[in-house]
């Protein structure tokens, strides 16, 4: 249980700081005033990539999973054990899952701290939504499903693939590594993001968009809960079949 608490902590602070860093390059591109306003989409990837690198560097003791699509493919994978020695089971996956979403509202939180006054700015209330949760380029649910699954099947799939395929002994984005795991970020981004803004991560999406719901955000209008449900649901989706892919697949291949 000890291992578990320091686990949930690793987890907490590496998502805050994704959350943090990526929410937090949105917020200088969509934000009036600005100085990176106007920076474009590929800022803004990039800028995600390298969070992902900053949230992993900081929560390797447990695995850095930093996303519950991570977590649950490698359940499916046929997983044993996560980082420091946890063995995987229903409390530990709930665990993790847990400190992600605690970690993804708090880095939330501390972006609107940190860009309050362009906030209180800002005319746009999607601007103001945009920076915390992802929104379909044309609204379509059943093919943002869709494109959400692939990015994170993409994600997913190549993390497993990277460990060997041997989750038990090396689960999450720490088996791939900081630098790796960021590039393969923005590649996803750059390739599969445009439909979508590549949620490719339930607690990236849903755990700002409930801070944005809760927080006395200026001029804020509703938080979009009808999308909601894709960036959650495709992504559990795409991870879950990664897993399961890599278990049969992976062998063949190597």
């Amino acid at each position: 249980m000890d291992n578990l608490g320091i686990v949930f902590l690793s987890e907490v602070v590496g998502t805050a700081l994704l959350v943090l860093l990526g929410c937090g390059v949105v917020a200088n591109v969509a934000l009036t005033k600005n100085k990176g306003f106007g920076g474009g989409f590929l800022m803004v990837t990039i800028g995600w990539g390298l969070a992902v690198f900053a949230g992993v560097i900081v929560s390797y003791n447990s695995g850095a999973h930093l996303n519950p699509a991570v977590t649950l493919g490698l359940v499916s994978s046929g997983a044993t054990e996560f980082g420091s020695g946890v063995p995987v089971n229903a409390v530990s996956v709930a665990a993790y899952i847990g400190a992600q979403m605690v970690g993804a509202i708090l880095g939330a939180a501390f972006v609107w701290l940190a860009y309050k006054q362009h906030f209180d700015q800002e005319p746009d209330p999607a601007s103001k939504l945009g920076v915390f949760a992802t929104g379909p380029a044309i609204r379509s649910y059943g093919w943002n499903l869709v494109t959400e699954i692939i990015g994170t099947f993409v994600l997913v799939f190549v993390v497993i693939a990277f460990g060997g395929g041997r989750q038990g002994e090396n689960g999450g984005l720490a088996a791939l590594g900081a630098l790796p795991v960021a590039l393969l970020v923005i590649v996803i981004g750059t390739s599969l993001g445009g439909p979508t803004g590549y949620a490719i991560n339930p607690a990236r999406d849903l755990g700002p968009r409930i801070a944005h719901f809760l927080l006395p955000i200026q001029g804020k209008r509703s938080s979009d809960w009808a999308y909601s449900w894709v960036p959650v649901v495709g992504p559990v989706i795409g991870g879950l079949l990664a897993g399961w892919t890599s278990a049969f697949l992976l062998p063949i291949l190597a």
